[in-house]
């Protein structure tokens, strides 16, 4: 159902939820304090939405507008659902949120798309603070279908569902989390891994290059379309045959994970072990690459994947 949606916040995160929001029928109200982002994102929005139509055709919806505003007031008139995305700064967001509260009706939802505040921490000044809720994604979050949902202790059930309910209509892949917790799901378990992959480059066990090679060549391929249990189910004859048979190999690993704090030695080897990897690549050629990638990707997930 086409809805009227608000922006707070304009940055990267912003401009493609915009897009997200407009490809998939929804017409969108843009407020930032910055006042100059119009032009460089009219200049963006093509290549955005020809990413998201490869990746979900939007058939028979027309597509939504996009309109930015100077002021909050006018930007939030009418709107239906709101995604905060402001910088990622507590003090901030405890203002920002009941700002946006004076701009909006009671029944509005307002999201925030902080990718490690509680919302407990967020809502604690808010009038209405059950439906303050998180709604993150990933970046590029125009194109990566996850979206972390989860409330605060003062947030409504409702609220939670009801955002579920929007992210996964416009083609989102939501997740809800029973409870808040830092850094959300997805950043955790990434969290997890990167730990053990610094300590091996700290270490002198791998190269950047070599730990990264691993992952798309390994685990990589597999995970991105079944997930880790799933994937790992298929090991054996169902999930408790793999634990039993390669719980005592992944004990021994777990045992022995390696722990990594990023000091100066650590930073510094990371750093030029990275930059051995990226050799005379540039940040625009490889975010071209990984957006161009994800493409194809993300097609055959949609296509193949099992959840």
């Amino acid at each position: 159902m086409k809805k009227t949606i608000g922006i707070v916040g304009f940055g990267v995160i912003g401009q493609r939820w915009a897009a997200a929001f407009a490809h998939a029928g929804h017409d969108v109200r843009v407020y930032d304090r910055m006042a100059d982002q119009e032009a460089g994102f009219r200049q963006l929005l093509p290549s955005l939405l020809a990413d998201l139509e490869a990746v979900r055709p939007r058939g028979d919806i027309a597509q939504g507008t996009v309109q930015l505003f100077a002021s909050m007031t006018e930007a939030l008139k009418g709107v239906e659902f709101v995604q905060e995305s402001g910088p990622e700064n507590l003090e901030l967001k405890r203002v920002l949120l009941p700002e946006i509260e004076s701009c909006v009706g009671d029944d509005v939802i307002i999201a925030s798309s902080s990718s490690a505040l509680l919302v407990s921490d967020m809502q604690s000044e808010c009038r209405l603070p059950g439906r303050i809720v998180l709604g993150h994604p990933f970046n590029p979050a125009h194109l990566m279908p996850l979206v972390e949902i989860v409330g605060g202790k003062l947030t409504d059930p409702a609220a939670v569902e009801a955002a579920k309910i929007l992210y996964d209509e416009m083609g989102k892949k939501p997740v809800v989390m029973n409870r808040e917790i830092t850094g959300h799901l997805a950043l955790r378990l990434m969290g997890a891994m990167w730990r053990e992959a610094i300590a091996l480059v700290r270490d002198g066990v791998a190269s950047v290059e070599d730990v990264d090679r691993a992952f798309i060549y390994g685990p990589g391929p597999k995970w991105t379309l079944q997930g880790s249990f799933i994937s790992n189910q298929l090991n054996a004859t169902g999930m408790e045959d793999f634990l039993r048979k390669y719980g005592p190999t992944y004990q021994a690993i777990w045992d022995t994970l390696l722990d990594a704090k990023l000091d100066e030695e650590t930073i510094a080897a990371v750093t030029k072990s990275t930059a051995a990897a990226v050799g005379a690549r540039g940040q625009e050629q490889l975010k071209a690459e990984r957006e161009a990638g994800l493409v194809s990707i993300l097609k055959g997930v949609a296509e193949h994947g099992a959840l």
